[in-house]
């Protein structure tokens, strides 16, 4: 009968004689738990509605050592909104050339130690962010809160701030503008909720985990519908993402990631014939653009039927000059109108 009581009585002194937090704060590293955080961004249009959007797959550690990384797939991003969706990875993120950002910092234990009485800490982290292929160096504000041994919670106390022209977005956020036809503050708030958990005692340092791809896109797996494909190839017309050397029809290396992302929609649209029209700035004379644009179309036919796509499911036209968006009267205007467009014809 006392050691039936004693059991009991002497787990539970083990348990609250555990530290809370061991004197390492880094022991045994630290995994993100994706399901128990977001990362949200605020966007305004019109100088006064706010839009929250957040991402869907989202990985991070914090090493032994320290040294925190979080990954962030911007093919995942969630506006709640599907065609919205595809504007902000094609338009903005430009996600087939750009597919993650990542943030990295080097975290001082010392501020950390005495978090286990005082349960939360506020601290300045140093961090280094990687988005559309530019690194800067930022410092944000965080609350560290030790739920229990094994679980913490890391939140940013004030937004994070971050400039569209510091990381070459703004050219994307022409786009959007321009598809949306609305005016965007060229700024993004962005605010980060993030629960760790103590890794197992031995568990190996993992690799920086990647979370990009079409398994992270919040995409329906399988043929897409009708309205879904009409939006998506207007977008895709919008991007002005395929390239090629200039007065030449031969497609820029750059190009492809783009055309790969094209020839997934394609194949997902199955039941309709593409349009794959070619267009020039008025450079030159009618014909040869007539001719050029034609060609540059082709090109785009070709690698599609490369990869897959039967031919009698799409059509090359070369308008030349004749189809411009916007009046050839500055550089910018010609280099939007040199462009390859996509349509449904049936």
């Amino acid at each position: 009968m006392v050691r039936r009581f004693l059991c009991p009585v002497l787990v539970l002194l083990f348990l609250f004689a555990r530290p809370l937090l061991a004197a390492d704060p880094f022991e045994h590293g630290w995994q993100l738990d994706p399901e128990a955080s977001a990362i949200t961004f605020l966007s305004v249009k019109k100088d006064s509605i706010a839009e929250t959007s957040q991402f869907a797959a989202i990985s991070g550690q914090i090493t032994e050592s320290g040294v925190a990384q979080l990954v962030v797939a911007l093919d995942s991003v969630d506006t709640k909104i599907d065609l919205r969706n595809v504007r902000m990875r094609f338009l903005f993120f430009e996600t087939f050339t750009f597919p993650e950002a990542t943030v990295t910092a080097v975290l001082d234990p010392a501020p950390l130690q005495d978090l286990p009485s005082l349960r939360r800490k506020v601290i300045l982290v140093p961090v280094t962010l990687s988005l559309h292929g530019v690194e800067v160096e930022l410092a944000a504000e965080v609350a560290v809160t030790l739920l229990n041994n094994d679980k913490i919670n890391i939140s940013t106390l004030n937004p994070v701030i971050l400039k569209l022209q510091d990381f070459n977005l703004m050219g994307g956020r022409e786009k959007l503008q321009e598809a949306a036809d609305v005016t965007i503050t060229p700024l993004g708030i962005v605010n980060l909720n993030l629960t760790f958990d103590r890794r197992a005692p031995g568990t190996p340092v993992l690799a920086p985990v990647s979370t990009s791809g079409a398994t992270a896109a919040l995409e329906a797996s399988g043929n897409f519908s009708r309205e879904a494909c009409l939006g998506r190839f207007d977008i895709l017309s919008r991007s002005r993402s395929v390239n090629f050397a200039p007065g030449t029809s031969r497609l820029d290396q750059a190009s492809t990631n783009f055309l790969d992302s094209l020839f997934d929609i394609v194949s997902r649209c199955p039941e309709m014939v593409i349009e794959v029209g070619g267009h020039t700035d008025d450079k030159g004379s009618a014909a040869s653009n007539t001719r050029l644009s034609q060609k540059r179309a082709n090109s785009v036919v070709a690698y599609l039927s490369a990869k897959g796509i039967t031919v009698d499911r799409l059509q090359s036209v070369g308008y030349g000059e004749a189809v411009p968006l916007v009046p050839n009267n500055s550089a910018q205007n010609r280099a939007k109108n040199r462009r390859i467009a996509f349509k449904v014809l049936n």
